[in-house]
């Protein structure tokens, strides 16, 4: 059993793709608004901010690198010390035609693993998401291979990013002891678990516990709760042993009912119902220790 860690990292993940505009009107769309509500999560206690980008004309998911590019210029001009971890997730969905369901239909978006990753060789973030998942997502499909996985984990590694990994149920936790048997990833591992995802991981006491006893011993962890579970996923995963995350990524209400104005009011409540249990918001410094980052240098950020 682990205790309460004594420091937790909150991690904001500020935009995503697949909160929409007609959820929220606080969404954060072009790289200046997303590189912003990333600084002002910084500013409420957030140690690390979590990146998806979107087409600035329509609002729509983008896996632009002229988009990440100015996010993360816009970040590291102002803050270099907070840690940033990129998405790598779109490029794995597939939608099958109707009369044939090996041919793709209009919003499909698989592509080649090295596509997929691209972003993160040419702007080497601190931290990069690497999703094991193979599953339904509401009428369509996410495919994650073992071998397109492993061939993103080279990439990445061959970037000297760190990854952080995405587990939505406990196959993917499965595949994760694999990878780390077999030496493609290395450990201690720092993983995520998304909770609340329809036909994946549901949100509750009872499952962050199988998920964290599954785990390597040295693993980092972070329960992650989807809409309503958003807030209660906080506590659950820093009582559990883990980290935290929030933002409008995960979930765009502060209370019930009550649209969150913006990402960094949403920290700022994390951050409350943490120190309220007893723990300790990690600093940057203090969040790059604990998940086996270099420390900052003016050096790295020039």
């Amino acid at each position: 059993m682990r205790a309460p860690r004594d420091k937790v990292i909150i991690t904001c993940a500020v935009t995503g793709n697949l909160t929409t505009p007609d959820q929220t009107p606080y969404l954060p769309i072009t790289p200046q608004q997303i590189a912003d509500s990333c600084l002002g999560a910084a500013d409420a206690g957030a140690a690390v901010v979590h990146i998806h980008v979107r087409d600035p004309a329509t609002g729509r998911p983008s896996m632009a690198l002229e988009y990440y590019q100015e996010v993360v210029e816009r970040i590291r001009a102002k803050n270099p010390e907070l840690i940033l971890n990129i998405t790598t997730g779109p490029g794995g969905r597939f939608v099958p035609s109707a009369d044939d369901p090996k041919v793709a239909a209009a919003g499909t978006t698989l592509m080649v693993p090295e596509k997929r990753v691209e972003h993160v060789t040419a702007l080497k973030p601190d931290i990069c998401t690497l999703d094991l998942n193979t599953m339904n997502s509401g009428k369509e499909v996410v495919i994650n291979t073992p071998g397109n996985v492993r061939r993103m984990a080279k990439v990445i590694a061959e970037a000297g990013v760190k990854p952080e990994i995405e587990l939505f149920d406990s196959g993917d936790i499965a595949l994760m002891n694999d990878l780390l048997k077999d030496g493609t990833l290395k450990g201690p591992i720092l993983c995520s678990f998304v909770m609340g995802v329809r036909y994946g991981f549901q949100p509750a006491p009872e499952t962050v516990i199988y998920a964290r006893n599954l785990l390597p011993p040295d693993a980092e962890f972070t329960a992650i709760g989807i809409g309503r579970a958003a807030f209660s996923s906080v506590a659950q995963s820093y009582l559990a042993g883990g980290h935290v995350r929030v933002g409008l990524e995960d979930g765009v209400y502060i209370s019930r009912g009550k649209l969150a104005a913006s990402n960094a009011e949403m920290v700022t409540k994390a951050r409350r119902l943490v120190e309220d249990l007893g723990g300790e918001i990690a600093s940057f410094a203090e969040a790059r220790r604990i998940v086996g980052l270099a420390p900052y240098s003016a050096t790295r950020a020039a």
